[in-house]
Order: C-alpha cells, then structure tokens, then sequence
C-alpha cells in the first residue's frame, strides 16, 4: 500500500475535503488533474487513497480468541432502536470494562469492526454502534455510505451515542467501568460524550472536532487526545478548547503527532502512519487499562 509521502499535499487536502463532504466525487476528480499521470488517472488516484478494508484487517472476523456479535439497543430519546457490533474475550471470567467505539462519518464498516475486535483482545467488552442503523445501517460502500450520514438528523445521533452508554455500562458482563473511543466524527461525539455524561470513566478522541468551548467547563472525564499534525480543519479550533479545559481544571493530555495526516490510526488508507499509531495505540490501551480496572 502507498502511504502519505507518495502524494501530494495538495491532493490529501482534496482528498480530505471528499471524504467529509465537502466536495463531491466529480468535483474531487476534476481538481485531481492536475496530479494525474500517464500511469496514474484521477480515478486511480482515488482509488489508491480510498480503503482497502482487507490490507488493514489486524484481527479475523472468525478469530476464536474472540466472540462476536451484532446486537440491537433501545434509543428511546433517538431513532429507537440502534444496531451495533459487541466483542469481547472469549474466555472471558468474571465482568469486565467496557469500550464504546464510535465509528468515522461512514458509518459502522469493516475497519470500525477490526478496531472493536482488537480491543477485545485487549480484554475489554467492545462496542460499535452503527449510527446509520435508521437508514438501513452501513452501505458496504464508502461513498453510499457518506451520502447516507449527510442525511441523519445529528441530534438524534447524539442520544443514540449517549443511549449506548447507559445500555453498555448496564450489562450484567460490565464491570460498571466504561471509556470511549471516536474517530474523526466519532472524536468529536466522544468530545461531545464527555460534555452530557459526567459519569464516563474515561474518553479518547482521536482527531476529533472540539465542542464549544463554553461547554469544558461540564468536562469531568479525563481525556487522552490524539491530533495529527497536519489537520489545519481539526487543530484550528483546539488553542481555544484547550484554554477552556484548563480553565475548567478538566484532566487531559492531548498528543500531536509529527508529519501525520488526517486519518492517521486508519490502516486502511495511505494516510496511515504506522509508526504514529501504533504509539497512539499503546497510549490508549494504556490509559484504559489505568483508568478501567482500578
């Protein structure tokens, strides 16, 4: 797989703007021209920076080490019902704590699933919910998939998130102990978790957009933030939310991660950076396992 360095920076900001709406397929491969070569289209260009779910898949689906399962929750402030993907240790004895898992603007797709399933091997019970649930849940293509989550109603997904809270830490196998972790759209609605759920353990964005700064003073989870260095669209607003936090006495630790992209923990794509997020990665497990089972 390609990574970052074998493409333009321009043509990652392009790619950026596709992958979160705001710009469309057509308008993506007219401005990708200009990069294109005689061995390399615009169309192959997309295609070389869009996933490749199988290239990252780090734990197998039928892993026995694991169990695994597609379960639904009550949402009754939201869309009602929300389908999600639990994971936990086979072997698991006695109750554990648990991992939200909250899934980029695509929705609950293969990549979200992997993430879930490792940290069940981590000895966590993992879930993903799938916020595209009411709209017939994830596509199984990526654009479908983006052009589905422009159309749900954001407030509504935001108690589905916090529904999902209180059904996970419910669970008779939950030790009661609970974190979450987000990805891009799902960095900030872990963001955004922290500021209505006082009671969560502990919470980890990852290159998240930050909620309004008046709302850290509600802040009372300590927070582990991962930010790529090179995501003027995230990392802007980030002075401002941190001088609230501060401000507020809220517990965090925020991590940039040198020459990173955008995306940077997603195997699947050549903006991942290996080494960056395998550090972010032990960082998280770490965090989890300091704050969880204490």
């Amino acid at each position: 797989m390609k990574t970052a360095q074998d493409f333009d920076q321009e043509l990652l900001i392009l790619f950026d703007a596709y992958v979160h709406g705001n710009l469309d397929r057509r308008g993506f491969l007219e401005r990708a021209q200009k990069f294109a070569t005689a061995g390399m289209t615009a169309a192959a260009l997309l295609a070389a920076l869009s996933p490749n779910f199988a290239a990252g898949q780090q734990v197998a689906r039928d892993d026995r080490r694991i169990k695994t399962e597609t379960v639904s929750y009550p949402s009754s402030a939201g869309t009602g019902t929300v389908k999600g993907y639990l994971a936990k240790p086979a072997n698991a004895s006695g109750k554990l704590p648990a991992v939200l898992v909250i899934h980029e603007n695509r929705g609950l797709n293969p990549h979200i699933e992997d993430i879930t399933r490792r940290l069940a091997l981590d000895n966590f019970i993992a879930f993903a919910p799938d916020a595209l649930t009411p709209l017939g849940g994830y596509p199984g293509d990526e654009d479908k998939a983006r052009e589905l989550f422009a159309k749900l109603d954001q407030r509504k997904c935001v108690e589905d998130f916090v529904a999902a809270v209180t059904w996970l830490k419910a669970r008779d196998d939950c030790s009661g102990k609970l974190g979450v972790v987000g990805f891009c759209y799902g960095g900030g609605m872990t963001h955004t978790l922290t500021t209505r759920l006082p009671e969560l353990n502990v919470a980890v964005p990852f290159y998240g957009n930050q909620p309004p700064a008046e709302d850290a003073a509600k802040v009372k989870t300590p927070l582990l933030i991962h930010f790529a260095a090179v995501d003027e669209r995230i990392n802007a607003a980030w002075p401002t939310y941190e001088a609230a936090l501060k401000a507020a006495g809220a517990n965090y630790t925020a991590y940039q991660y040198p020459g990173t992209q955008h995306g940077f923990n997603n195997d699947t794509t050549p903006r991942y950076d290996a080494a960056a997020a395998k550090l972010a990665w032990e960082r998280t497990i770490a965090f989890f396992n300091r704050q969880l089972r204490a």
